[in-house]
């Protein structure tokens, strides 16, 4: 008789958005040692970030002088996998791998893909149109608290169907902002931030809509309405 697995395995959306963590951060410890690419590739991160980063002024020249370039639009989908370091990029993956396992297994692997890279989206655009920072936007934080906010509205759902109080869904990232505003103290910030925050709400709203039978549930309650 054969028997269901116990643990499911990671969905290929899941896989293919960590490997796009992985292949480049091979490719900069390849570059770094001078394995590959000769001296230049020692400024293969740097470049990247120049190339693929989200940058304020994007938004900024877009809404003041209609400049939408291909080379500036692509950076909405491409910021993500470049990443500041390797430390951030290992952890950015594990909030990948983890919750977009437990996103997929409820979802389906295209919601759990289309929260990531809607809430990535949306914190870019949240990031360009409250600072005039200079710095660039990178790293795959805004789509991984996306998938946080997907992952709150799960457990929100569970608790409301015992009867429990829906608060206890967001002690995560409730956690995870604190760390943030601990580090903002200890070592200073950046305006990152507001990306991380409109990433986690656009992936909590988007819930709603991605969810089994959310988009039928809207209509139906909009036809009554």
């Amino acid at each position: 008789m054969n028997q269901q697995p116990v643990v499911h395995p990671l969905h290929p959306v899941v896989l293919l958005l960590t490997a796009g963590f992985v292949i480049p951060e091979l490719m900069f410890a390849l570059g770094g040692t001078g394995f590959v690419g000769g001296p230049e590739a020692s400024g293969w991160r740097l470049a990247a970030i120049q190339d693929y980063g989200f940058y304020g002024q994007i938004i900024d020249d877009g809404l003041e002088r209609g400049i939408w370039t291909l080379d500036r639009l692509k950076r909405f989908l491409t910021y993500p996998f470049v990443h500041l370091s390797l430390t951030q990029a290992l952890f950015a993956g594990v909030f990948v791998l983890a919750l977009g396992k437990s996103v997929s297994d409820a979802f389906g692997g295209i919601p759990a893909f289309l929260v990531f890279f809607v809430s990535s989206i949306v914190g870019a655009l949240a990031f360009g149109l409250a600072f005039d920072d200079p710095s660039p936007l990178v790293g795959g934080y805004p789509g991984a608290y996306g998938l946080i906010g997907a992952f709150t509205y799960l457990l929100a759902a569970q608790l409301a169907a015992r009867g429990e109080p829906q608060v206890r869904a967001f002690m995560l990232i409730g956690f995870l902002l604190g760390i943030q505003l601990l580090f903002a103290l200890l070592f200073g910030s950046n305006n990152t931030w507001i990306a991380d925050a409109v990433g986690f709400a656009a992936g909590f709203l988007l819930s709603g809509i991605v969810r089994p039978g959310g988009w039928a549930g809207i209509l139906a309650r909009i036809r009554r309405n």
